[in-house]
């Protein structure tokens, strides 16, 4: 791929991100000074820029604590920000959650907790039911992260077997008022989602959830399956009256994100269509999806006529069949690659928004047709490395890999496909 196809990719991603800047975001959402206390709580791979960010606009004390992935922090001068493991829990979770409820406890009335909330803190946040354990609550996560399950299903899941999930967060403040800044990666922006929604409740029973471990033949251990089954202390609904008068705000997305890029993308003298902001489901297989409109365009200059760069977001999923290195993005382009081998004039990025994307410190790659020649001559066999889910090997030997390093935010995968 020539240099021109990725400095116009890279800088789609990048005005993409500063769409989603929290310093530009959160400025408007502030909610009114309290008569007592400011408490501010959150978690997620982009929670201490955040909370750097609220630091400077807001006007008057605050104090507080967040936790986001190792490497994520941000200097921050009232608010504490502790550090924890991502995407498997770890002690430091455990604390880091804790810390939250304890932060939360005792409020009155005149008091405001601010939660900020955004992607990551799902796992960012473990805290096992009563007669649960870290361990156990580890091995819940590394099964959803190895089914293939909607993120939605996961956080049904999750929710049931938390102390902390699915609105328990912000009961653990009553009386206080407590208004949730939320910054999503979330097909669809559904609030209760995103970081499994510590302080916004939804209707998801533990029904639904024992649906979902049985559509997608999720193997949990007895002791989780027992705990959901027989839960005591469901998480509250959203008519819970200790969660009246709360608020939220959606104030990034993956769809903002997206028209910023499609605008950058006009800028430079493309037209730009944006396909969906919500897809789901195997990375792979939307790979396929992506690659037969981008040969449409390519070779018959339709549904959209050339030059054109197709935008898409959403968050789709891997089926760990293998053990090699990857995430979604590059298991996505891996197979779109695939694809397109042999086509001419097209270039593609796709990229986790965070700046990691699985288990290594790349975002994702690059990839345009010659990317699959490029990789057997490197001795590489990309469809055993596809199976093998080595997406990251196969793009880090023809020097294609995508590494923006943490980029402060998280609205999801971004997918550019320049069809030139």
């Amino acid at each position: 791929m020539a240099d021109e196809p990725r400095s116009i990719l890279t800088n789609l991603f990048n005005a993409a991100i500063s769409a989603a800047d929290p310093d530009r975001t959160i400025s408007a959402h502030l909610p009114a000074r309290p008569k007592g206390r400011t408490i501010v709580v959150g978690a997620g791979k982009g929670v201490a820029q955040l909370a750097a960010a609220l630091e400077k606009h807001w006007d008057g004390p605050l104090e507080g604590v967040v936790v986001t992935r190792y490497g994520f922090g941000a200097p921050c001068r009232q608010i504490m920000v502790l550090e924890a493991d991502h995407p498997v829990p770890d002690q430091n979770g455990l604390v880091g959650a804790k810390r939250l409820l304890e932060t939360v406890s005792g409020l009155g009335a005149d008091d405001l907790v601010i939660a900020l909330i955004c992607g990551g803190a799902s796992a960012l946040l473990p805290c096992p039911a009563a007669g649960l354990t870290l361990d156990d609550e580890i091995a819940l996560n590394s099964a959803l992260l190895a089914s293939g399950a909607p993120i939605s299903a996961m956080n049904a899941i999750r929710k049931q077997i938390s102390a902390i999930k699915g609105g328990r967060l912000a009961v653990a403040a009553h009386p206080a008022k407590v208004v949730s800044l939320i910054v999503s990666d979330i097909p669809g922006d559904n609030p209760a989602d995103v970081g499994s929604g510590p302080t916004i409740a939804d209707a998801t029973t533990t029904a639904e959830a024992l649906a979902a471990i049985d559509r997608y033949a999720i193997d949990l251990p007895a002791i989780i399956l027992e705990h959901i089954r027989n839960s005591a202390t469901p998480a509250p609904l959203p008519d819970d009256t200790r969660l009246a008068g709360h608020e939220h705000a959606v104030i990034a997305s993956a769809g903002v994100s997206l028209e910023a890029a499609a605008e950058k993308a006009r800028s430079l003298g493309y037209e730009a269509a944006i396909l969906s902001d919500a897809i789901e489901g195997e990375a792979r297989e939307s790979a396929h999806m992506h690659a037969a409109i981008a040969r449409e365009v390519a070779m018959r200059n339709r549904p959209f006529k050339k030059p054109v760069i197709l935008l898409s977001g959403g968050e789709t999923t891997v089926t760990l069949r293998g053990n090699g290195k990857g995430g979604r993005n590059t298991e996505f382009l891996l197979s779109l690659a695939m694809d397109i081998d042999g086509v001419d004039g097209v270039d593609v990025l796709a990229a986790d928004t965070d700046g990691i994307d699985g288990s290594e410190d790349n975002a994702g790659a690059f990839v345009d047709g010659d990317s699959i020649s490029a990789m057997r001559k490197a001795g590489l066999d990309p469809a055993a490395m596809l199976a093998n889910n080595d997406a990251w090997s196969a793009f880090d030997a023809i020097g294609a890999l995508f590494v923006p390093g943490p980029t402060g935010t998280n609205v999801n995968d971004f997918r550019a496909i320049l069809i030139r």
